[in-house]
């Protein structure tokens, strides 16, 4: 036999309110209409399901078990009702943030954790970019938000910026290996690092891209043992010894048996800015705003660097937003 759902719900009600006319009054019907539906529900189903009274109605035996499915197939159908239109609804265009990888592979997965569990109804396309084309792109009005490094180009670009935490890169490799007895001096210019097998991240990569920038076109030959695509993978390369590495110092473990010495060069010393786009549209801008409340949480979040080495990062206050 065939429920209706209005019926259900209307008999839910009766039981709630302890009479049909209350009942009745809850779903907006007249005291005739629910009976009538009252009465035609008792047919189909073949059996009373009310007992009646001067003081009222209440269930019997067979309407009670019928209280208790109701509310099961009703609380299935709000949850499916949920779950089609959301296929139906018209979804905001998704935010777009871009950085670059030591950000992607650092605190950025935290962040994107913590806001998309805060906002169901927001997404985030995620792409890792370069800070010279992270500018463009923000410049462009085609981003949200971007994570760059503070060098001259970012600073011309106009674009709204904060300070996100130091990205300084240093040396790593296995411990008691090529870098013992260097931590804590002055430090390794890359072309001292360069004389010794290296292991990098692939030709394309953020970080890749910035070193052969600033080495210049009289960089050293450098031995690549391999290149890999992740700088988890790169940073586990160095500690087992197969070369040393440049990495970012946020992205290195302290726990990991891994000897960290600081890379000398000037152009070794680098900050994360967080950027906003230029033409964020304005009903974004509350969910844009969250989404970088999120990105600075995770990003000031992180451990303490390697030894203690580098300065301290002078850490703004977080709202609750």
């Amino acid at each position: 036999m065939r429920y209706d759902l209005d019926d259900l719900r209307l008999f839910l009600d009766i039981l709630a309110e302890g009479s049909i006319t209350g009942g009745a009054r809850r779903v907006h019907l007249s005291l005739p209409s629910a009976s009538a539906r009252v009465r035609a529900l008792e047919h189909n189903a073949g059996v009373a399901l009310l007992i009646r009274g001067r003081r009222g109605v209440r269930p019997t035996p067979a309407g009670t078990t019928l209280a208790r499915h109701a509310r099961d197939v009703l609380a299935q159908t709000a949850r499916l009702e949920s779950a089609v239109a959301s296929y139906t609804r018209s979804p905001a265009a998704p935010l777009t943030l871009l950085g670059g990888g030591s950000a992607m592979q650092g605190f950025v997965p935290g962040a994107l954790v913590s806001f998309l569990r805060a906002h169901p109804d927001v997404d985030v396309r995620v792409s890792e970019s370069r800070t010279p084309q992270t500018v463009r792109t923000l410049t462009e009005g085609e981003a949200d938000l971007g994570i760059v490094i503070d060098d001259e180009e970012a600073h011309d670009s106009g674009l709204d910026m904060e300070p996100l935490g130091d990205d300084s890169l240093v040396v790593i490799g296995q411990a008691g290996g090529i870098l013992a007895g260097r931590t804590g001096r002055t430090g390794l210019t890359y072309s001292e690092v360069a004389e010794h097998p290296l292991v990098g991240l692939d030709a394309d990569s953020s970080l890749r891209g910035w070193i052969e920038k600033n080495v210049g076109p009289h960089a050293p030959v450098v031995r690549y043992r391999t290149t890999v695509a992740s700088l988890n993978i790169l940073v586990a390369l160095a500690a087992a010894g197969v070369g040393l590495a440049v990495v970012p110092r946020r992205t290195v473990d302290p726990h990991l048996p891994l000897d960290v010495c600081e890379l000398a060069d000037t152009w070794a010393r680098r900050l994360h800015l967080l950027a906003w786009g230029a033409k964020t549209p304005r009903t974004a801008r509350t969910a844009t705003a969250a989404l970088a409340e999120h990105l600075r949480r995770a990003a000031f979040a992180e451990p303490a660097p390697h030894g203690g080495l580098g300065e301290s990062v002078n850490r703004p206050p977080l709202s609750d937003s």
